[in-house]
């Protein structure tokens, strides 16, 4: 068999990896579940996605062995909660059915949360019991100055355990409020997250309209790991501060949203190569990572990625930052085969527009507290307990006698 690291393998191989005749192959590309491509030694022949083929092939053994699909299902499995948030098909991102490349070019954060928050476009009261405005710790990174500013805010907020969903959303333009001032210790009342920020990085008009885009497409993502983490509070019955809290605590992580720094990093180093695909394939040969590249639930590219990159080619063309970034993004697809993804279009897009370092995260932070906090109002209107079971595999217990 084929070298079983190969993005694509021949038809023999893929039959023989599903466990199925060719025939059975053939009808599961027509209905595109599985990706084929024309081999490159061959006219007559195709090859076809080993991603693709492993995901059927584990859908299979899921259902044969309800045992495994338990355990996968916390590893991009079967979907294990309801939510009417978030949707996506593998090619688009829907928020409460509207498409969210569509709500990216037009609103604005504030009202993505109001759909999220209340299926409506209205947006609710910022809320809060307590109008003193402290300053950021700014010494911090800002996950941590978050952490405290929203921690000492529900220390004051006799209201933070009022789980009525119009309180909840009043609290979560609040939270919006106080990330901003984390962020850029500056939280206007009149202007909207995007437009603060770009006047405190000093973005101008075409990179105000790109955060604007980047903290919508951010909003949300159905059950990744730092929404998860925040049903999971919300389910014990924490008030919303804490929710947050605990999602900034998951997407930090270099696995989660943290993996936009490690792009921004790449892209540093990428930078002074004289020859960029020949530095892409010197990272690969020497074992690194090409970071924010790939997702398994976009097969053909992450549309938010598509837009943001979209976006900036259109408002910044002649520039030469904007070349750079989109010769990366060309030559890892090409040797490699997979798009950018949303990781990759934030770092890109902090590079062209000039955004300070560590901005990337910020707007994915920012962005993601309206998923979080919608999340929370799923969860709280169950009210029941996440709380699933382990399968124990450890040393078995002493017989008695």
């Amino acid at each position: 068999m084929a070298d079983d690291r190969a993005p694509w393998v021949s038809a023999a191989d893929a039959a023989r990896l599903l466990g199925v005749s060719r025939s059975t192959l053939y009808a599961y590309v027509s209905r595109r579940l599985v990706r084929s491509q024309p081999s490159s030694t061959s006219t007559r022949d195709r090859m076809y996605a080993r991603e693709d083929l492993e995901r059927l092939r584990r859908r299979t053994e899921e259902r044969r062995e309800p045992d495994k699909a338990a355990a996968r299902a916390l590893q991009w499995g079967m979907p294990i909660l309801e939510s009417s948030i978030t949707l996506t098909d593998g090619r688009r991102l829907y928020y409460r059915g509207l498409d969210a490349a569509m709500l990216a070019r037009s609103r604005s954060l504030e009202d993505v949360a109001a759909l999220i928050w209340t299926g409506t476009l209205d947006r609710p009261r910022t809320r809060s019991s307590d109008r003193r405005t402290s300053r950021a710790p700014l010494r911090l990174p800002f996950v941590a100055r978050a952490q405290t500013m929203l921690a000492a805010a529900a220390a004051r907020d006799p209201l933070a355990f009022d789980r009525r969903p119009a309180n909840v959303a009043g609290t979560g333009m609040s939270i919006l409020r106080l990330l901003l001032r984390a962020a850029v210790d500056a939280a206007p009342r009149d202007v909207d997250v995007h437009t603060a920020l770009a006047r405190a990085w000093k973005a101008g008009p075409r990179g105000e309209d790109l955060l604007r885009a980047a903290l919508v497409l951010c909003a949300d993502h159905e059950l990744n790991v730092s929404s998860f983490t925040a049903r999971c509070v919300a389910s014990a019955g924490s008030h919303p501060y804490g929710v947050v809290i605990a999602g900034l605590a998951a997407l930090e992580g270099p696995k989660h949203g943290g993996a936009s720094l490690r792009a921004e990093s790449m892209l540093d180093s990428l930078r002074g190569a004289h020859a960029v695909r020949g530095a892409i394939e010197a990272r690969l040969r020497q074992g690194e990572r090409l970071d924010g590249f790939g997702h398994p639930l976009y097969r053909d590219g992450d549309p938010r990625a598509r837009l943001l990159l979209d976006m900036l080619n259109e408002r910044y063309a002649r520039s030469a930052e904007c070349r750079f970034v989109s010769n990366v993004a060309s030559a890892v697809t090409r040797t490699t085969g997979e798009h950018p993804n949303v990781d990759f279009a934030l770092a890109a897009m902090a590079r062209v527009a000039g955004l300070p370092p560590g901005s990337p995260l910020i707007v994915f932070a920012i962005g993601r507290s309206v998923g979080w906090i919608g999340h929370a109002l799923e969860q709280y209107a169950t009210d029941q307990l996440i709380r699933p079971r382990a399968k124990y595999v450890g040393v078995p217990p002493a017989a008695s006698d």
